[in-house]
């Protein structure tokens, strides 16, 4: 239960510091940020599955690319369901999803270093 807890908590984390990075995401406070962790840990149990299963042909044919998209969708999604957290277009979404990435990733090498 802690990993899970620590898990979004780093993602929120991420989505704060991605949001001040002015890529088109937009976070209006730290429970809409950690609103916004829980619900893309969600949608990424529920839905991404789906999504990749139905894009599958098209990330054959772009090398597995293709799932940077998936990923933009995805918090495009979260977007339209988490009040207080906005995306401002697919392409926004996609180099945010990266970002988030790349920098819950960096938080939780750093926390484990510790």
């Amino acid at each position: 239960m802690t990993g899970l807890l620590a898990t979004w908590l780093f993602r929120a984390a991420a989505i704060l510091v991605v949001s001040y990075l002015g890529v088109g995401v937009s976070v209006r406070g730290v429970g809409a940020a950690v609103l916004a962790a829980v619900a893309l840990s969600l949608v990424d149990l529920v839905v991404r599955p789906l999504l990749i299963l139905l894009t599958l042909p098209v990330s054959v044919l772009t090398f597995g690319l293709f799932i940077f998209v998936v990923n933009g969708i995805m918090l495009l999604i979260v977007g339209a369901l988490v009040p207080g957290f906005t995306v401002r277009g697919v392409g926004a979404a996609v180099v945010a999803s990266i970002l988030i990435g790349i920098v819950g990733t960096a938080l939780e090498w750093a926390f484990r270093l510790l």
